[in-house]
C-alpha cells in the first residue's frame, strides 16, 4: 500500500488530492486497467485537474504502455 508521503509528493507536483487519487485507483480497480476507454477516461480527468494538455498522440502512447505493462514497477519513484 502507498504512504502518506507518497500522496504528498503527488498532490505537491500535480495538486491532486489524496481522494482523488484513491478515486482514479478504485475506477481503474473496478474496470480494466487494459480497457483503452477507461484509460482515455482516467487521463482525460487527470489532464483536466492538473491543467496539462494531453495532445492524441501522447495520450495514445500513454494507453500504449500501460496496456503493454511497460509502466515502471516503482512508479513513487518518478516523483
Amino acid at each position: 500500500m502507498l504512504n502518506d508521503s507518497f500522496f504528498k509528493k503527488v498532490e505537491k507536483k500535480t495538486r491532486v488530492d489524496k481522494n482523488t487519487i484513491v478515486s482514479l485507483a478504485e475506477k481503474l480497480q473496478n474496470g480494466n486497467m487494459k480497457d483503452e476507454k477507461t484509460l482515455s477516461e482516467v487521463i482525460d480527468t487527470l489532464s483536466k485537474m492538473t491543467g496539462k494538455k494531453v495532445n492524441k498522440d501522447l495520450k495514445e502512447r500513454i494507453i500504449k504502455k500501460v496496456v503493454n505493462d511497460e509502466v515502471p514497477q516503482n512508479v513513487d519513484k518518478m516523483f
